[in-house]
């Protein structure tokens, strides 16, 4: 079975002022489909620049990013903006709806942009929403919502439109505890229900131990791994944090 997402050998440098910085140094991994991996590493690791590269936003310096088989970084601007409309799913910690759509809308607009007929799109906007429990919130504006129904229906929006790849960046950053709690589940559904391929960047523990696999990255390289299995939420939790232990640093950083 070809893999969702592989990374073969993924470098990217910094040039200033004579200076060469190595945010990602020599990194390959693979992503299957249906799994649920999380990035953790501190502050300056290169995660949030491992991300960035995948989701095509940055570009590598040297390496490859294949998804769904096809070599992301030999596209040009213009295939990369409909590679990422068709292939991709994006949830971000600052939600990113528009302010002056409807939840409805709001999921709808990802299926008119990538040409879904407008006949179609209620019925795929609906089971969606249904999906993730955010029915009764659909024509409510975002700022009638709490921020964890915010991010709820950014799931249902990075969902929608069945991508091969969602990535989620610090998607729990901006909520209390309640709200997380309630899009942990939504993505455990996305996940465990839709057969979602999740792959997110966090630095909180917590939310990390939801993930069935975990990549540490250390000074751009992956340094360790963990992988759930059979282990609980909670005993999975504790062998996240021995590993942020062994890393050191304050837990704020070090996650």
């Amino acid at each position: 079975m070809n893999p969702v997402l592989k990374v073969e050998n993924l470098q990217k440098f910094y040039k200033t002022k004579g200076t060469v910085t190595k945010a990602i140094n020599h990194i390959s991994f693979e992503v299957e489909r249906g799994e649920y991996i999380g990035i953790m590493g501190a502050s300056g690791s290169g995660k949030t620049t491992l991300l960035n590269c995948i989701s095509t936003i940055d570009r590598p310096t040297a390496g490859k990013i294949l998804i769904s088989g096809r070599d992301v970084t030999n596209l040009n601007e213009n295939q990369l903006a409909r590679f990422r409309r068709e292939a991709l799913g994006f949830i971000f910690q600052s939600f990113n709806l528009l302010d002056t759509l409807s939840g409805r809308d709001n999921i709808a607009l990802a299926l008119a942009i990538n040409g879904v007929k407008p006949s179609k799109i209620p019925q795929i906007v609906g089971q969606a929403a249904s999906d993730l429990d955010v029915e009764s919130i659909l024509d409510k504006y975002p700022y009638e919502m709490s921020g964890g129904q915010q991010q709820r229906i950014a799931c249902a929006r990075a969902i929608v439109t069945n991508p091969a790849l969602i990535l989620a960046d610090e998607p729990t950053g901006a909520l209390d505890s309640k709200s997380a709690g309630m899009l942990l589940e939504s993505l455990r559904i996305m996940n465990e229900e839709k057969r979602a391929t999740i792959l997110m960047v966090t630095h909180d523990a917590f939310t990390a131990s939801h993930c069935k696999r975990i990549l540490f990255i250390k000074d751009g390289r992956i340094f360790n791994e963990l992988v759930r299995g059979i282990k609980s939420r909670k005993e999975f939790f504790d062998e996240i944090m021995q590993v942020v232990s062994f890393l050191g640093g304050e837990k704020s950083h070090a996650l």
